[in-house]
């Protein structure tokens, strides 16, 4: 083999080693494409996000009222046993006098009456007599009540137990639909993580500069902003729930769960605020309702904020256009901006 040949053949060794080691660089288009494609599928995951946040607030909320339906079912079944325990007590009383009259007979009362030996003893044996009647009367009337309370209370009973029937199948129609957009979720994400995490958060950092402007531009104004606009509340703010709300940080979004280790949005506040003493509802649409409604430009730290329309979705503000929130499935308790959907702000 000549010597020309022999460097040929090593150079084209050579080259084939290279290629081996030094990745081909994708063509811009081919760029392009995949940038496409993680676009349409952060769409298709901020789509499935949103309505498994709805679903989870229906969830919520159908639970907080089988919750009050269990307990009405309890009370009743109650009231029931107390009126049937009466109803058997006042029936007994009328046995036994019904008894005593029908073994005595009428004799029995003139016996009574002509055993009196003074005017006065007659008397008194006479008014003796009509009270014991009139006890009766009033016994019979109070039973009669007692039965008509009875059968209503029966037919309550009835009704509570069928509605919470209802809300128990809701709940698990819900856990369903939840737990298949779960995995649709997952089947999105597949391959495409890096790339949507990039756009995710680009966009965030695109929306905590538009929340920041707009506090900022409504403190200034004094605006209300999104929301409406409500007089200065007279509530104190309660900054130490967002202490509460950092010692969270970290831990995994789990629809309807309410701490210590997991949480969904409305869980997250409710857990925060038990800590201060206040009572919150498992539900965003009904903690709006609790304290005083707050406008944009008076928003403090510890305040909850509402997204969302319908609402569905909590979070804590913290200032700065940031809040401590629960986002979804797949996510953890973290710091974020105030979403564009702001529906309002409250102050329990």
């Amino acid at each position: 083999m000549t010597p020309s040949r022999l460097r040929l053949i090593s150079l084209l060794t050579a080259a084939l080693l290279l290629s081996a080691i030094v990745p081909a660089y994708a063509s811009p288009a081919a760029v392009a494409d995949k940038q496409k494609q993680a676009m349409a599928v952060k769409a298709q995951v901020d789509s499935l996000d949103v309505k498994m946040e709805v679903a989870s607030e229906d969830y919520n909320k159908a639970s907080e009222k089988y919750k009050q339906l269990t307990a009405k079912v309890k009370s009743t079944q109650a009231h029931l046993a107390s009126l049937t325990a009466h109803q058997d007590q006042l029936q007994g009383s009328l046995d036994v006098r019904a008894d005593g009259m029908y073994r005595n007979g009428p004799t029995g009362m003139v016996s009574v009456l002509l055993g009196s030996r003074t005017f006065d003893d007659f008397a008194s044996t006479w008014d003796l007599l009509n009270q014991v009647n009139k006890a009766d009367a009033i016994t019979v009337v109070d039973l009669k009540s007692t039965r008509v309370q009875v059968k209503s209370t029966e037919g309550q009973l009835l009704v509570a137990q069928a509605d919470a029937k209802s809300q128990f199948k809701t709940m698990a129609d819900r856990k369903s639909q939840i737990t298949a957009q779960l995995q649709e979720r997952k089947k999105a994400l597949s391959g495409l993580e890096a790339e949507v995490a990039a756009l995710q958060a680009a966009d965030e950092a695109a929306r905590l500069a538009a929340a920041r402007a707009l506090v900022s531009r409504r403190s200034t104004s004094g605006g209300g902003g999104g929301g409406g606009h409500y007089p200065t509340p007279t509530i104190p703010a309660h900054g130490s729930v967002v202490d509460f709300a950092r010692s969270r940080l970290g831990l995994p979004y789990v629809w309807a769960a309410s701490g210590p280790n997991s949480f969904d949005c409305s869980g997250l506040t409710m857990w925060a605020y038990a800590k201060v003493g206040i009572s919150l509802p498992h539900s965003s649409r009904d903690q709006i309702n609790v304290g005083q409604r707050v406008s944009l430009a008076d928003l403090q730290p510890g305040d909850l904020v509402f997204f969302g329309s319908p609402i569905h979705h909590v979070g804590i503000y913290i200032g700065g256009g940031e809040m401590i929130h629960a986002p979804h499935s797949g996510d953890v308790v973290k710091i974020g901006p105030l979403q564009s959907n702001f529906a309002g702000a409250s102050r329990p």
